[in-house]
């Protein structure tokens, strides 16, 4: 079986494409299932994230999988990548490292490749083999962020888009800011911002109880989603980030906004995927609408710093990829010595049941023990007898050479010596 990976990301898919690929939460237990219950696929585990949605799995063909991505979501032709083996591990290493992110070395991809791991585990579609490498993955990771420095200073996309909003028209110490979700990328921005001293912070989520935590966190005021058009108004930056499958603002919205605003412009940076604010909103005359796709420009320059340290942690990398390699194959190489010692114990456990049951039941000693040595002897042996004595009919010299080596002239327990009891000559 063969390790694969399937998938799209910011270099490859645009948002409108990956947020029609995008897994959500809810969705992700009937896609592991579906996945599982494909032909010849042995495990599976599903990374989705506004950046990129990745598949991964144990099967035995590549084009199943993807043919399961392409009915999940149509279009996916020439947008797809595809890895396999070794080449899997290298991506899966270097996307856990922050290497393959759009913030080169970001931290938050780690905890995202963990709750992918997380999720697969629980939901039954993880098997030994994903298990180990995600495993690995994590120490991998770690190794290459303590001894290089490519998550030194790490900007986030919600860091990103907060440095584009201080540097525009809206001077944070002057402004409004709305936060709409309460998840990480929420919480980044609102750490953000409140370490730029805005002058006031709205924070809206589905659940109130969660905005009201956020908002204790960072001196800001929270509200129900409900009242999220009754204070747009008042917002003269706007961040969104929920799970939300439809838009959380609509053009209408935000044009309605902008009337009670005389016409005063917005900042709206949109950092879901799927979208949460149309894209029609960039159309109006006084809304300035950013995607996580346009922060692709605006990171440029963190990847160019980074370079240096991204080169490190490749070196890093590749030594690992080689090493988990060269473990498997060891590992694969020892497999017919495994199965050697389980037929040998299981033989050994059901003649040795054998013969205490013939001593339970009143039989000689000697006899049992006669039993034993024959019946364990003839089992054991009679798997090479077979194979050896086919390989000689068949003219299989190399069987017959490795058999010569394996069982040697001269029996590794017969020893031959003198008698103690012998007097040495006169």
């Amino acid at each position: 079986m063969t390790l694969w990976v399937l998938g799209l990301n910011h270099q490859t898919a645009p948002v409108e494409l990956r947020e029609r690929v995008a897994f959500d939460a809810g969705s992700l237990p009937r896609a592991l299932s579906s996945l599982r219950a494909l032909p010849r696929v042995d495990e599976a585990a599903l990374l989705s994230t506004c950046n990129r949605t990745e598949l991964y799995a144990v099967a035995e063909d590549g084009d199943v999988l993807a043919t399961w991505l392409a009915d999940h979501a149509p279009g996916l032709e020439g947008y797809l990548y595809r890895h396999r083996d070794a080449a899997a591990v290298r991506h899966l290493f270097r996307v856990a490292t922050g290497l393959d992110s759009m913030v080169l070395g970001e931290p938050q991809i780690l905890g995202q490749v963990k709750d992918a791991w997380a999720s697969a585990r629980e939901h039954g579609a993880l098997g030994n083999r994903l298990d180990r490498l995600f495993q690995q993955t994590f120490s991998v990771a770690k190794r290459a962020r303590t001894d290089t420095r490519v998550g030194a200073n790490p900007v986030s996309v919600a860091s990103t888009a907060v440095r584009l909003a201080q540097s525009s028209f809206a001077r944070l110490s002057d402004s409004t800011v709305l936060l709409i979700g309460a998840g990480e990328t929420i919480e980044l921005a609102a750490r953000h911002l409140s370490e730029g001293r805005v002058q006031r912070l709205l924070i809206a989520n589905r659940t109130l109880a969660h905005a009201q935590e956020l908002a204790l966190r960072h001196g800001g005021y929270a509200l129900p989603l409900t009242e999220l058009s009754r204070h747009l108004g008042e917002a003269d930056v706007v961040f969104s980030a929920t799970a939300s499958r439809e838009p959380v603002l609509t053009r209408d919205d935000v044009s309605m906004a902008l009337g009670t605003r005389k016409h005063k412009p917005m900042l709206l940076f949109d950092l879901a995927v799927p979208r949460d604010i149309e894209p029609a909103v960039a159309g109006l005359a006084d809304a300035y609408l950013y995607t996580v796709d346009d922060l692709e420009r605006a990171v440029e320059d963190n990847r160019r710093s980074r370079r240096e340290a991204a080169e490190a942690a490749e070196t890093i990398i590749d030594l690992q990829v080689t090493r988990y390699v060269e473990t498997l194959e060891a590992s694969a190489r020892q497999q017919p010595l495994k199965r050697l010692r389980a037929l040998g114990d299981a033989t050994r456990d059901d003649v040795l049941a054998k013969a205490r049951q013939q001593l339970v039941n009143g039989r000689n000693p000697d006899e049992v023990l006669d039993f034993l040595a024959h019946t364990l002897t003839n089992r054991l042996l009679h798997p090479p007898t077979a194979a050896l004595r086919e390989a000689a009919l068949s003219g299989d010299a190399e069987l017959a050479r490795a058999a010569d080596r394996l069982f040697p002239a001269q029996p590794p327990y017969s020893h031959s010596k003198k008698s103690d009891d012998t007097d040495p000559a006169p």
